[in-house]
């Protein structure tokens, strides 16, 4: 598709590709950055998830996002003004959370739809010395993850599919799981600016479809090296390895909304980690960009292999 497509303004300076979630466009004196982003999984928090999942993307680039552009889709035959009313209200909350002008909008009632389905645009601006983009990792820089995984992979298993999970865990631990949207939160636009602020980011990434796996092999081929990644160094909550166990998932390949892929530069680490762990925000390293040439690839720690990179997400088997 990308090599098909033809491009008529030169003013873009960054497009489309494997790893690269949002459009750069050279405004003049400032940057535009663009992202477009479905909600497909969950039902509970459409809107909310649509907003800061693209504006997730946004903040990788050290962009703030500004406007916003919406498709909604609702299903025929099981939409009421009461489900508007909902979409709408987290629709609104969110832009007040993040500061997100909505621009512009298309509504309809969609044949063949059993959940409503929304895309969320949004344009953001970044000074022209503020860019940061996933090809900016450089041979040694250390790879840091914020939170954990899969954060947003465990809150649908939770809200999706609670009864299966009745009887295998508490309805406390339940409740704890089908929150952890909101907390731990699979919003990363505070993870960025902390972690931008704190030392040298070269690149961000937010791990999304296809989990941690995907990410980090998008990241080695945006950056063109070699990454090697620690596996025992990745936190993963005990709530949500039981929680995947029941459905016999993997962590590493469950979209992980609310972790943030840094790559820094090695002699800012510490600093980096310390300024997030300072505002409440977990964080730990889990690998380096490795030097020399030779091909993409991301390589285990102690294991001399490749992480198995996953043909789409875990959580695709069960839906």
């Amino acid at each position: 598709m990308i090599a098909r497509t033809p491009k008529f303004d030169d003013r873009l300076v960054l497009g489309p590709g494997v790893g690269l979630d949002c459009g750069v466009v050279d405004m003049g004196d400032r940057y535009w950055v663009m992202k477009v982003d479905p909600i497909t999984f969950v039902t509970e928090d459409i809107a909310w998830y649509a907003v800061n999942i693209a504006a997730n993307d946004v903040a990788t680039t050290g962009a703030k996002p500004v406007w916003m552009m919406l498709s909604a889709l609702f299903p025929e035959g099981a939409t009421d003004e009461a489900l508007v009313s909902r979409v709408t209200d987290q629709l609104a909350a969110s832009c007040a959370e993040l500061g997100i002008t909505l621009a512009n909008a298309h509504t309809e009632i969609t044949h063949g739809l059993d959940r409503p389905i929304l895309t969320c645009s949004l344009v953001g601006e970044v000074a022209k010395d503020r860019l940061i983009v996933p090809t900016g990792a450089r041979a040694g820089d250390v790879i840091l993850l914020t939170k954990g995984i899969p954060i947003e992979g465990t809150a649908i298993l939770a809200n999706e599919f609670a009864e299966r999970l009745a009887g295998r865990l508490s309805g406390t631990e339940i409740a704890a799981a089908q929150a952890y949207a909101r907390n731990p939160g699979i919003g990363v636009t505070r993870d960025a600016r902390i972690a931008i602020g704190a030392g040298r980011v070269t690149a961000m990434h937010d791990p999304t479809e296809g989990g941690l796996a995907s990410a980090l092999w998008e990241l080695a081929e945006a950056a063109g090296r070699a990454i090697e990644v620690d596996l025992d160094a990745i936190p993963i909550s005990e709530l949500s390895r039981r929680i995947l166990a029941v459905f016999g998932l993997n962590p590493l390949n469950t979209i992980a909304s609310g972790a943030l892929l840094i790559t820094a530069d090695r002699a800012d680490a510490a600093a980096i980690l310390g300024a997030l762990r300072s505002a409440g925000i977990p964080a730990a390293e889990i690998g380096r960009v490795l030097d020399g040439g030779g091909p993409v690839s991301v390589r285990v720690a102690g294991r001399g292999t490749e992480l198995e990179r996953p043909e789409a997400d875990e959580i695709a088997r069960i839906f």
